[in-house]
């Protein structure tokens, strides 16, 4: 609920996972996954890496692309990585502010609860 009064402090919602332990989960599950020797999943995460690579576009704009597509289909987990890809390849604050604001524009105000968590993120790797 936007302006209300409640007594909630936002941090603690997302908060409760630090970035190291997002990595550290994320890591491991994604071994379990291609340890299963399924050639389809192998294939679709070769596919997944190979997206973001640097081609007629450069990975920070596909960063960027994938963060804005991340928002709008509401994937948290998917938002923090791109998160921290953009911030890994020199997106600024104010460039994230403007993917943000496509990616509402796109999504509409379903994404801004989505929006909250992204800049959350954003805090957490810019301030360490």
């Amino acid at each position: 609920m936007q302006g209300s009064s409640e007594n909630f402090d936002g941090n603690d919602f997302e908060r409760a996972i630090t970035m190291d332990e997002f990595d550290r989960y994320r890591s491991e599950m994604n071994e379990k996954l291609l340890d299963s020797g399924h050639l389809g999943i192998k294939r679709f995460f070769a596919l997944d890496t190979q997206a973001y690579e640097d081609g007629a576009l450069d990975k920070r704009t596909k960063e960027l692309m994938g963060l804005v597509g991340s928002v709008v289909l509401r994937c948290d987990d998917c938002i923090t990585y791109h998160v921290k890809q953009c911030a890994a390849n020199g997106v600024t604050r104010e460039q994230f502010m403007d993917a943000f604001n496509v990616a509402l524009v796109v999504g509409g105000s379903i994404t801004i609860p989505h929006l909250r968590r992204a800049v959350d993120k954003l805090d957490q790797i810019v301030d360490g």
